[in-house]
């Protein structure tokens, strides 16, 4: 599965690629991208590890950059 999320309050290019760089290690990561310019993270992973992944990912934004929240629609 890979999805595109839009990302709230990603303040620096820096944090960007060090979000990248963790989620790209977590188990079950396909592929990322965290895109500064357009505020966006694309994730791909397997289908029924997706939501763990994107969990994980959700804690390592908030850890690099606290107030950057991924913001989800409605089938996340």
């Amino acid at each position: 599965m890979r999805k595109t999320f839009e990302l709230e309050e990603l303040d620096c290019a820096h944090c960007a690629a060090r979000m990248e760089e963790g989620i790209r290690r977590l188990e079950g990561v396909i592929d990322v991208s965290v895109n500064f310019l357009t505020q966006r993270l694309t994730l791909e992973a397997a289908d029924a590890d997706f939501k763990k992944v994107l969990k994980q990912a959700q804690k390592i934004c908030r850890k690099i950059e606290p107030d950057c929240r991924i913001l989800m629609g409605d089938d996340a």
